[in-house]
């Protein structure tokens, strides 16, 4: 097959390619032309959307994985035009040029978010748009999957991971920011919410899958590890031998930070001890983000792996790469 990758540079679209490459004809689109091994770049901006129909000319599918993770205000135009401008272009030029197949790599934000700590989302759940509505990158990626699925086109298959944890993001990425922040300075008390996570390696697994499997119109949720935050950080602590959260935020926590809208906007907030959290961050951490993966693993065949290998890959990974960092910059 012929594929074509938005987004390939990025965490996820180098596991795609990488796990892609060898049995298909892969093109992989970026600003800079800059593409992994494996397939041929090409230089197209997907928000201005020149040169996309050309890109995607005699292609079998299309992935859509590129993203911008800001949850920043200040940012939500930026959010916006990649996301959804970037989308509608991505849509348009893939129906012009008779792609069979989009996938389009969303987030489990779109459907698994809320306010009740035993919630656990299926794809059946209605998309949480009271909770969503003041956030951006979460706003903006729902409605770039109701504009995809919107198209009587080429199929469209809707893949919506937690949050993306492994080896090989960037020493600066936002996936791994945790558990980086973790091992710098340490998480004395945690957010009051709960997470989800789950691999790379097995999201371009399903990607890959999402190419021929699943069922056009539908989305599917990918998860591995769902666990409250302290939960979280107590599994890093047994992993790096440091020292646990010694206690979780109240859950109050969200409800004060709707209370008081303009609290840590500007410098973030903290309690005495440990990092100062973004107030954005600390109000996303104070929800919960469980989700199900049933209908992926009963569909294409999604079997993550334990999440704790998960965890002990990243921080593995992360402390290499802080280990090279010193040892390239130390004084000879």
């Amino acid at each position: 097959m012929r594929i074509v990758v938005t987004g390939a540079t990025g965490f996820l679209g180098r596991y795609i390619v990488q796990q892609l490459s060898g049995a298909h004809e892969i093109v992989c689109l970026s600003r800079s032309g800059s593409a992994p091994d494996g397939c041929t770049g090409k230089r197209v901006d997907i928000v201005k959307g020149r040169g996309l129909k050309t890109a995607f000319a005699k292609a079998d599918v299309v992935i859509h994985a590129a993203g911008m993770v800001s949850h920043l205000m200040e940012c939500a135009k930026q959010t916006w035009d990649v996301h959804v401008t970037g989308t509608q272009n991505v849509m348009e030029a893939a129906t012009s040029a008779k792609v069979r197949r989009v996938v389009l790599v969303s987030t489990s934000g779109t459907i698994a978010v809320s306010t009740d700590p035993d919630a656990m989302a299926t794809e059946a759940d209605p998309a949480p748009e009271a909770i969503i509505s003041g956030w951006p990158y979460y706003r903006s990626k729902l409605y770039a999957e109701q504009l995809a699925l919107s198209y009587s086109g080429p199929e469209v298959i809707c893949l919506n991971p937690s949050l993306l944890l492994g080896p090989g993001d960037d020493p600066a990425g936002a996936s791994t920011h945790a558990v980086r922040v973790f091992l710098d300075q340490g998480i004395p008390v945690s957010p009051s919410g709960g997470m989800s996570f789950v691999d790379v390696r097995d999201v371009a697994l399903a990607v890959q899958a999402a190419c021929t499997a699943g069922r056009p119109g539908e989305r599917y949720l990918l998860s591995s590890g769902n666990m409250p935050f302290v939960d979280f950080y107590g599994m890093l602590a047994r992993i790096t031998g440091r020292s646990a959260p010694m206690l979780a935020m109240p859950k109050s926590t969200r409800k004060v930070l709707s209370w008081m809208p303009r609290l840590g906007r500007s410098r973030g907030i903290g309690v005495g001890i440990g990092p100062v959290i973004s107030r954005e961050d600390l109000e996303l951490a104070s929800h919960y983000w469980y989700a199900s993966s049933d209908k992926a693993a009963a569909e294409l065949g999604f079997s993550p792996r334990d999440p704790l290998a998960t965890l002990e890959d990243t921080v593995d990974d992360i402390l290499a790469q802080q280990a090279q960092s010193f040892a390239r910059f130390r004084p000879s």
